[in-house]
């Protein structure tokens, strides 16, 4: 897939389509020649883009049914174990240099949509606990169907629905409970006319003819997955005023960053929210560059205490 993924990540391969195909059959239908020799996928065809990334939750992670909605939102596997792997390393720099594993470790998947893909990378990689939440009933339906193909994964994984459109943290937390990591892919587009010109932008780097009727994200995905009044920008910065609210019960706090120019304000807000330390983490997918930025609000003695309490068992 990409020397540029993390070293645990088990799709830096090139993809092995004949093992992809035994695994969703529905997949050869989407195979096509390669300009220059060789196969490769159809990714102009969110129906192709998401038969190849059940196939690939199947092959590496084992997890054999894995379906939602069409229209919702199909994440790119690789990208996000990337994500997982990150915050793992991260982690383990706060605890001698080893990634805490195990049921007691809990992350929170603030929007995890109906493909739960966080959580259940998450689950199958570290054995970790996972939290997922999202504002849209249907997709946390679909969620708790994958939860019951799934039952190895749903001993450690729950969805909660988040009523308030306006809260992130608030209301999902509760009182006593203790987060150790947050994950999110906040929605990146304002309007519904900046997704259709992301839309084109994207159809037109594939090199593709533009499709007829409505403009098709390759990836698909529902109004309130890619859209957000203020955008990327005004979510974090809203997920960033409720952190403060939760800085005892999270160590910490994560969302990816897509745009760049986006991260001089974050850090402002951060700053004046009191972080006591923000850390941004590349992430490399093929040709596309992303960041995570992370923070805490714990002191130095608090980190250690924390450690102490909940990350003992571990791995290198």
């Amino acid at each position: 897939m990409s020397k540029h993924l993390h070293p645990r990540n088990r799709n830096r391969a090139t993809y092995d389509l004949h093992a992809l195909v035994e695994c969703v059959p529905e997949l050869a239908s989407y195979i096509c020649e390669r300009p220059g020799g060789g196969q490769t996928i159809k990714f102009e065809d969110p129906r192709g883009v998401k038969r190849l990334n059940q196939a690939l939750i199947h092959h590496h992670y084992g997890i054999t049914q894995w379906d939602f909605p069409d229209d919702n939102l199909c994440p790119a596997i690789p990208g996000r174990a990337d994500a997982l792997h990150v915050m793992a390393d991260l982690i383990a720099e706060h605890n001698r240099g080893y990634i805490p594993t195990g049921p007691k470790m809990v992350g929170l998947d603030i929007g995890t949509g109906a493909s739960l893909v966080y959580p259940l990378i998450g689950s199958v990689e570290y054995g970790w606990s996972f939290i997922g939440t999202d504002i849209a009933p249907d997709s946390i339906h679909a969620a708790l169907r994958i939860l019951e193909a799934n039952p190895v994964q749903a001993q450690t994984i729950t969805c909660r629905l988040q009523p308030n459109s306006n809260s992130i943290f608030n209301g999902m937390l509760q009182p006593g409970e203790f987060i150790d990591f947050t994950l999110c892919n906040p929605p990146f587009h304002a309007s519904e006319d900046a997704a259709s010109d992301a839309a084109r932008r994207k159809i037109r780097h594939l090199k593709k003819r533009k499709p007829q009727g409505d403009m098709a994200l390759n990836f698909a995905g529902l109004q309130n997955e890619l859209i957000y009044p203020g955008g990327e920008l005004a979510f974090i910065i809203l997920m960033i005023k409720e952190s403060i609210v939760w800085c005892r019960q999270v160590f910490w706090f994560s969302t990816l960053v897509a745009k760049a120019s986006h991260l001089p304000r974050i850090r402002e807000a951060l700053q004046r929210a009191g972080a006591t330390k923000i850390e941004e983490l590349p992430l490399t997918t093929g040709n596309k560059s992303s960041r995570i930025i992370a923070w805490t609000f714990l002191e130095i003695k608090a980190q250690k205490a924390w450690q102490q309490a909940r990350w003992h068992k571990t791995m290198k």
